[in-house]
């Protein structure tokens, strides 16, 4: 049975429209930007559309000329400007349209790197833009019309395929093609092409290292030697996949330095079904010895698009100790400091020594309770 997912910022994101702002949605690769404008628009006629990817509406929107660009866009309401990134100095680009045009025209710019839109707007944008992020489907999203059993069904598919929207409803000999065809063509396609690298040879041997560390502490050092690479190189890299939205860092949470046992980084994967690619695993879980690794990814992911979507805003880290206490992972909100442990089917006590922090709790999050987390009902 095939059923209709609606996305969680869709309501939000219309209720900005012709508000005197900018709307920047931006988000991995192929997590259906576009096609989520597109279905906002479906009414609406009387929309210029330009594409990044097209050297002639890239030449366009370069023209840091209001009086050429209100030519070029006329009577027209809606202006969006899909692969915005690709466009150069699209901040300055957007800040002549919207500050001239007001509420009277909606300007809409998505692009698949935080990294060239995000930050080439930052500035020229300030208090003129709202700036959505979209994701991999959520576990929300998939199941807000279904029972929740269904999850329960579903899930060791979410594990191993994730939960890109084309990937989703797929049969499992097309979600592995999928999969790997976008890990192979389009996964950093930005980075190739906007940060000038020739070879993606040793992106891909950087992302198939990091795929098999999920979580654990990641050492820049030992990837280094390990892929023959520049430190420099592999720090610059790992940037460049978190700003392209391949990868992200969970940074380790401590207040006394002296009781840290490192402060390097846990990286994770924006969708499982990508990492399984990069490793070209797709076994299931019973024969599996990465079980753990992919349900604490899971969890993470899932936890980070509901928080963003709720617009709750936490600061996430992990928590290891010299005497080799830990947690999975953190979240700081307020006066509240929330520490949760991720296991497939086990039970683990809190740390005594977590619980000295002040306003410090603690959960074991299961297959008992992992709907709760997630707030699904």
């Amino acid at each position: 049975m095939q059923y209709k997912i609606s996305r969680t910022i869709e309501k939000p994101l219309r209720e900005d429209f012709f508000k005197g702002k900018v709307i920047i949605l931006t988000g991995p690769r192929r997590v259906g930007k576009t096609t989520l404008i597109n279905h906002i628009l479906e009414s609406n006629t009387n929309i210029l559309f330009f594409n990044g990817d097209d050297r002639n509406d890239r030449e366009a929107l370069a023209k840091n000329s209001f009086k050429y660009l209100d030519n070029l866009i006329g009577s027209k309401e809606i202006v969006f400007i899909d692969e915005a990134q690709k466009i150069e100095e699209i901040g300055n680009t957007l800040k002549l349209l919207v500050d001239n045009y007001g509420d009277t025209k909606q300007i809409i710019a998505t692009g698949s790197s935080s990294l060239n839109l995000l930050s080439h707007t930052s500035e020229s944008l300030t208090g003129r833009k709202h700036v959505y992020e979209l994701y991999p489907l959520s576990v929300s999203e998939i199941y807000s019309q279904r029972h929740p059993l269904d999850l329960d069904k579903e899930l060791e598919n979410l594990l191993i395929y994730g939960t890109y929207p084309e990937i989703y409803s797929g049969s499992r000999k097309v979600k592995e093609e999928r999969l790997l065809e976008i890990t192979r063509s389009y996964l950093y396609k930005d980075i190739l092409a906007l940060e000038e690298i020739r070879s993606s040879s040793s992106i891909d041997k950087l992302l198939s290292a990091l795929a098999l560390q999920i979580g654990s502490e990641v050492s820049l050092n030992e990837l280094s030697n390990l892929l023959n690479l520049n430190l420099r190189t592999v720090e610059r890299y790992i940037d460049l996949l978190e700003k392209n939205y391949v990868i992200y860092r969970l940074h380790p949470f401590y207040t006394n330095e002296r009781k840290v046992l490192s402060k390097q980084n846990k990286i994770y994967f924006y969708d499982l079904g990508i990492r399984n690619a990069l490793i070209n695993n797709f076994n299931p879980l019973s024969k599996r010895n990465d079980r753990g690794a992919l349900w604490e990814n899971f969890l993470i992911n899932e936890r980070m698009k509901l928080n963003a979507y709720t617009s709750r805003y936490v600061s996430n880290f992990f928590w290891r100790t010299y005497d080799g206490a830990e947690i999975d992972y953190i979240e700081q909100y307020a006066d509240s400091l929330d520490g949760f442990e991720f296991k497939w089917n086990k039970e683990r006590k809190a740390p005594k020594s977590w619980l000295e922090y002040t306003n410090a709790t603690y959960k074991l999050v299961n297959m008992d309770n992992f709907k709760e987390f997630l707030k699904i009902n």
